[in-house]
């Protein structure tokens, strides 16, 4: 009987926590070499990320007063020290997931529900040595401890389940951009 209690107590508590919960403004980045693969990163651990499907690409959260492309940019530098790439592309509206319940109230700080998400497509005009994500700029924490290309239509089946619709959905508004990009059509 108390195990059937608990549980309705935390159905509540989910409840009232998603109705009270907004979404964190956040801003990500597909970054596109000049072989039309996607830079894909390799999260360290952390409460909204365990398992084996901790790639991701870069993405992170709009500071106050701050744009949705300045945030993009800014994180990337964070994240991967990149520097030398060029807005190409820009995904209507913002895409949204929601944190599973496990991890309710605990993930994103216990701030949020889930984020909603404004994403860019990025030509990476820069060489590989470029990407640094052991040391990141100005004192920025260590976010991933590895990092690959790989064909787009790759990330959904490496990100950590509740972010795959919205990588479904990138796929789907940037699917054409890798074939674009080797034909040279962003030069």
């Amino acid at each position: 009987m108390a195990k059937d209690s608990n549980a309705a107590t935390r159905k509540a508590q989910i409840k009232q926590l998603k109705k009270k919960l907004g979404y964190r403004r956040c801003a990500g980045v597909a970054l596109f070499n000049k072989q039309g693969k996607v830079w894909l990163g390799h999260r360290l651990k952390s409460s909204e990320s365990k398992g084996s499907d901790l790639w991701q690409l870069p993405q992170g959260g709009i500071d106050a007063g701050e744009k949705p492309l300045a945030a993009a940019k800014r994180e990337l530098w964070e994240e991967t020290g990149v520097t030398t790439a060029r807005k190409i592309a820009k995904s209507k509206g913002w895409l949204k997931y929601d944190l599973p319940d496990e991890i309710l109230g605990k993930g994103l700080k216990g701030k949020y529900r889930g984020q909603k998400q404004a994403w860019y497509a990025f030509v990476f005009d820069g060489n590989d040595s470029e990407i640094n994500i052991s040391k990141p700029p100005k004192g920025a924490p260590v976010e991933f401890d590895d990092w690959r290309w790989v064909d787009l239509t790759e990330i959904t089946d490496q990100i950590v389940s509740f972010k795959k619709p919205v990588y479904e959905e990138l796929v789907l508004r940037f699917g054409h951009l890798p074939d674009a990009i080797r034909d040279g059509d962003f030069d």
